[in-house]
């Protein structure tokens, strides 16, 4: 009789390994500003305690990929394609955001994006597109004060 733990699902091991790796960074990076403390928070503390989080939140997830009741799942290759989707809507977001703004540069980001998945509908990715760009309006534009244009300069 075999004990301990067998990867059953690749999925989340491989999602628990790359929240660990990217919490651990976070948080050792993080390690190079002031962290000071909680009545007085230093620029360190946020990006220490979410890569905190995430590594915690890895460890649970890799643990649910070691579990006996855990779904079969294996990992596929990915396509090329999606990746050039991916990657592209990306360079697209950070090619266009200065010239036309977060709001057009965010619907552009969503809508190449989506077409990486097999499930794409325009419907889906629109809904998406408008609770993302609201979202990022709310946190950086009214939040944290980003000077980021919301528009295209001929269009304010």
């Amino acid at each position: 009789m075999r004990s301990g733990l067998r990867l059953r699902n690749q999925k989340d091991f491989a999602a628990g390994v790359i929240y660990i790796v990217a919490g651990a960074a976070f948080a050792l990076g993080a390690l190079n500003y002031r962290i000071g403390e909680a009545s007085r928070m230093g620029p360190g503390w946020f990006p220490f305690a979410i890569g905190i989080l995430l590594t915690l939140v890895g460890f649970a997830t890799l643990y649910n990929g070691l579990r006996k009741s855990a779904a079969v799942e294996r990992i596929k290759r990915p396509h090329p394609s999606t990746i050039a989707w991916v990657l592209g809507a990306v360079v697209l977001f950070g090619l266009l955001l200065q010239p036309m703004g977060m709001v057009l540069s965010l619907l552009v980001l969503v809508l190449v994006s989506s077409r990486a998945s097999h499930e794409f509908t325009w419907t889906g990715a629109l809904l998406n597109a408008i609770a993302l760009t609201v979202f990022s309006m709310l946190v950086f534009i009214w939040g944290i004060d980003l000077q980021i244009p919301l528009w295209p300069a001929f269009m304010q």
